[in-house]
């Protein structure tokens, strides 16, 4: 999966920020997205609730790429 996508899903109103989101909707969720400087306990999280995902770039980059205001670290697409 790649940025394009992500930004696209943004842009469309069908992405969720934030792991307790991804938690909510789980297996439902089309993708889900981490940045790659995700924090240890986030991905154990999402392990553990046995949901796969994809991993993106930086935090930061992400930031920047997908035009936000605020960083975040998983992404669901629904």
């Amino acid at each position: 999966m790649s940025v394009k996508e992500l930004k696209d899903g943004i842009e469309a109103g069908k992405v969720l920020f934030g792991v307790k989101q991804a938690l909510k909707v789980g297996a439902k969720a089309k993708n889900i997205f981490i940045a790659k400087d995700t924090r240890d306990d986030t991905v154990e999280k999402l392990e553990k609730a046995e949901l796969a995902f994809d991993v993106l770039k930086s935090k930061e980059e992400l930031t920047k790429e997908l035009n936000l205001d605020f960083e975040c670290e998983v992404f669901c697409l629904k």
